[in-house]
């Protein structure tokens, strides 16, 4: 549904059913979600250094209107961590009621950002930079907190905080220690309790655990102060607000226009990525991202004008939306129904609740907002410096510059990744050798002339050069550095010969360099028809693939064959039909190496000790290469099968009627109702005669290898495995057979989806 005016309430958001229709799962998941936001709304509001029934307005109004609005059907929005660092720096500089009409109009930016369909442009920042940016507000977010846990004030800058931290842990206030302990003890010890307990918020309890501890021991801590009653505590926004140090507003034009934009680019973002992630956790309908803007825009002006925090979808209340069962929007609307009555009519027991307990919880928040798994990530792709760089800058400057700082780094690394193409020499034969190779691939601009012309350095005077140049974008200076190399070595006496693929040099002469590669056919495709190419020779088959080869195919294998002369001896032996149309390596995902392949006409294992050919290849690849995998694999309308059937094996004069008299015990088999028969007529398949046949023909093989004088023993010692399989052209599948027939589980190879 992507219509953004129908009524919400009228949409069928899961399963087409309608929205009212899901109430019995929305209505306790939306109980759920009330009790993770309550504390964290609170927490954050603390954590900006906004009014605290701030962080209860965005929570009623992110959950009502973005819920009702917003393009996903179990995102749920609110006050967020990701903003708490944005938000307090603009409060200090600018004071809230400017805060207050920022958030205002980021929203309306981010209406337009969704009516213009360009929501998804958001998206288009590394995800790294994405996750560094969050450990950086959780770094800030734990080192503001933890002044705040024992009992002190927190600074403005991460380095004051920083310096500040010694003096304020020699000096701690007890009590306030204490309490704020006990929710981080409570919040790390929920995690390890059974799922079905944790299905009641761990921060309810931490929170309602501290504050029963300070009021039953009577511990001396600050508790957070509403200032009065939710509804007189809303503000209407003014529009002539007043500036810390009495200057005019009009005098923070240019700041006032950054933090618009910031506050409207991170809610964007963060809300978009956090409905990417939510929608991996659910089956239902996925976001739709120009409505969610419109949503999360009409959410951020309410709340700006009610006096409310910025909002964003947050992963953690939607996270446990879709834990706690909630299918359609009507879990987030009830949410923040909850919030609203609870903040309303009960307001005397939030300002119970100890200020060092919420800087336990966002301490704890802050904590988990860097996440080991991000680290890894970034590690193992190599974008580790990025991660970083982008950390340092968000705690150390602020997060735009971060941000920023972040996103240069990263294109930065994509540049170098993209115009470092690969550059490989290499002498033929001996290190002294008359003949040199020369391989050039992917994208070849300027950037790579002092690495291109540091090869050419070393290629001796007088030798004999292949360059194969496989490039998908070339431009003028690499043409030119190229063609002028080739000129001054051949004045050497050596010779220069060219083998160009996709792009050619000429082409950079002809027009301005564009990225190009060899459209592929119609279906796809990476083969070529050899039928007829035109001139009716015999080019039509080998010589024309091969030449075809030669041109576009010899760059992917050139990489993976010189690491085939050392390397370890394939694992599988591979026995399967002549047939033309069966592909090992295609349909056991294998690469150059790992198959020993055996063919012979019906995938025999013969019988007759006049046929060795098959003996000395199982005896050769499981007892000198140290295979440890037999394959038998037949296939549908299998050529053999069908002249068994039509009595070719009793024709001993001819070749293949002798031959195929190896598998006269599969057809007697199959005549005598072999169970492989049966399993290809049931369970859903309907198999011919021929492939019921080839069906048995594999089993009676399996039983063969398994009893074969070559296998037997390092079978019955566990060393060889025996396996079968059955490939069917119609569905381009491939079963596992055992000496039963086709093996109907759900770990059988390529069983149907």
């Amino acid at each position: 549904m992507t219509n953004a005016v129908k009524n919400s309430a009228e949409v069928p958001d899961s399963g087409g059913q309608s929205i009212f229709a899901n109430l019995r799962h929305d209505l306790p998941a939306s109980l759920v979600v009330f009790l993770v936001a309550l504390p964290l709304s609170l927490g954050i509001a603390i954590a900006s250094g906004a009014p605290l029934v701030a962080g209860l307005i965005a929570a009623v109004v992110g959950g009502i209107v973005a819920g009702a609005l917003g393009g996903s059907s179990v995102q749920v929005s609110g006050p967020a961590a990701g903003l708490t660092v944005v938000v307090a720096g603009l409060i200090e500089d600018l004071g809230w009621e400017m805060v207050c009409l920022m958030t205002l109009g980021a929203g309306i930016l981010q209406i337009a950002f969704g009516l213009s369909r360009m929501a998804r442009a958001a998206l288009a920042i590394a995800p790294v930079v994405v996750h560094a940016m969050l450990a950086g507000i959780g770094i800030t977010i734990a080192l503001q907190q933890i002044h705040v846990l024992v009992g002190g004030t927190a600074h403005s800058s991460a380095w004051d905080n920083i310096v500040a931290l010694p003096s304020g842990l020699l000096h701690h206030e007890l009590h306030e220690v204490i309490v704020g302990g006990t929710v981080i003890v409570i919040l790390l010890l929920w995690a390890k309790l059974p799922p079905k307990v944790r299905m009641i918020p761990g921060a309810l309890i931490a929170i309602i655990a501290a504050t029963a501890l300070a009021s039953v021991t009577g511990l001396d801590v600050e508790r957070i102060n509403l200032q009065g009653n939710f509804f007189e505590s809303i503000s209407l926004p003014d529009f002539t607000p007043n500036i810390p140090g009495g200057s005019p507003w009009t005098q923070h034009i240019s700041a006032i226009v950054v933090g618009v934009f910031t506050i409207a680019l991170i809610a964007s973002v963060e809300s978009l990525l956090c409905a990417v992630g939510v929608d991996k956790l659910h089956t239902g309908p996925r976001t739709d991202f120009n409505r969610e803007m419109i949503g999360q825009g009409s959410a951020n002006v309410l709340s700006g004008f009610l006096g409310g925090l910025p909002i964003t979808g947050v992963i953690v209340r939607s996270s446990a939306n879709v834990a706690a069962g909630g299918r359609t929007r009507m879990s987030a609307i009830l949410h923040g129904v909850w919030v609203l009555l609870f903040a309303s009519l009960f307001t005397n027991l939030v300002e119970l609740i100890p200020k060092a307990a919420l800087a336990g919880l966002l301490i704890v928040i802050g904590i988990q907002l860097i996440q080991l798994a991000h680290v890894q990530l970034a590690w193992r792709t190599g974008n580790f410096a990025v991660y970083a760089v982008t950390i340092v800058c968000v705690v150390f400057l602020n997060l735009l510059e971060g941000v920023a700082i972040g996103l240069a780094v990263a294109i930065l690394f994509l540049l170098v990744r993209v115009v470092r193409a690969p550059i490989e020499a290499r002498p033929v034969g001996e290190e002294e050798a008359k003949q040199w190779h020369i391989d050039i691939d992917g994208t070849l601009s300027f950037l790579l002339l002092p690495r291109l012309t540091g090869v050419f350095a070393k290629i001796p005077r007088g030798a004999d050069v292949t360059l194969n140049l496989n490039a998908d974008y070339i431009d003028h200076a690499i043409s030119e550095a190229i063609s002028d190399w080739k000129i001054s070595h051949e004045l050497t006496g050596g010779s220069v010969t060219i083998n160009e693929t996709h792009i050619t040099m000429s082409d950079a002469h002809k027009s301005p360099p564009k990225r190009q590669f060899r459209p592929k056919s119609p279906e796809t495709s990476p083969w070529i028809s050899r039928r007829d190419n035109g001139n009716g020779n015999g080019e039509t088959s080998v010589r024309h693939g091969v030449k075809e080869y030669l041109r576009s195919g010899i760059g992917a294998l050139r990489h993976h064959v010189p690491e085939l002369i050392g390397s370890p001896n394939p694992d599988t032996v591979f026995l399967t039909c002549a047939d033309s149309r069966i592909l090992p390596e295609t349909i056991t995902a294998s690469k150059p190496g790992d198959l020993y392949i055996v063919r012979n006409v019906g995938n025999i294992v013969p019988v007759d000790a006049s046929s060795r050919s098959v003996d000395a290849a199982l005896d050769f690849a499981v007892n000198q290469l140290g295979a440890s995998t037999v394959v038998v694999c037949g296939h549908s309308s299998c050529r053999a099968m069908q002249a068994l059937l039509g009595g070719l094996n009793q024709d001993i004069d001819t070749p293949i009627g002798q031959w195929l008299t190896q598998a006269n015990e599969s057809l007697d088999r199959y005549r005598d109702g072999h169970p492989a028969r049966a399993s290809a007529t049931s369970n859903g398949h309907s198999f011919s005669e021929v492939d019921q046949l080839a069906v048995v023909n594999v089993a009676v093989q399996v039983e063969r290898l398994t009893n074969h004088e070559v296998l037997a023993p390092a079978v019955a010692a566990g060393d060889v495995q025996i396996l079968g399989m059955f490939f069917d052209f119609q569905t381009v599948h491939v079963h596992e057979v055992d000496a039963n027939g086709l093996v109907e589980s759900d770990e059988h190879v390529g069983q149907p989806s």
